[in-house]
């Protein structure tokens, strides 16, 4: 379970260090793929990068570098809020193929903050 959980993390933070600088930094390109980024002003979107790139590096960083290694867990939870909120907000919009993108990045998200707090804690 640690290998695999050691796989997801560094899967899911690269998938998360992507979108984030997607969402935060190459704005112009990204609205012209994602209807939703036209409606969201720019500080938001720069946010939203941000905050997945640090969760991104967060699920990876801590946990390689043994300094801090339970802010790995914390990370996957983090980015399994933002997740909720992005499902939220695509809702709303009655974006649904946005909202199983999202569901799926939460289900890996939550599974690995779960697996580093209960199944295989550092």
């Amino acid at each position: 379970m640690n290998i695999f959980l050691w796989i997801l993390q560094v899967l899911v933070g690269l998938a998360f260090i992507a979108a984030g600088y997607n969402h935060g930094f190459n704005i112009e390109k990204a609205r012209t793929q994602m209807v939703w980024m036209k409606d969201v002003p720019n500080g938001l979107l720069v946010f939203i990068g941000i905050s997945e790139i640090l969760g991104g590096i967060g699920l990876i960083l801590p946990a390689v570098t043994g300094i801090m290694p339970a802010l790995t867990a914390w990370a996957g939870t983090g980015l399994a809020t933002v997740m909720t909120l992005a499902i939220l907000f695509h809702a709303t919009r009655k974006e649904y193929q946005a909202i199983v993108v999202n569901l799926v990045l939460f289900a890996l998200a939550a599974f690995v903050a779960y697996g580093r707090f209960v199944l295989v804690p550092f």
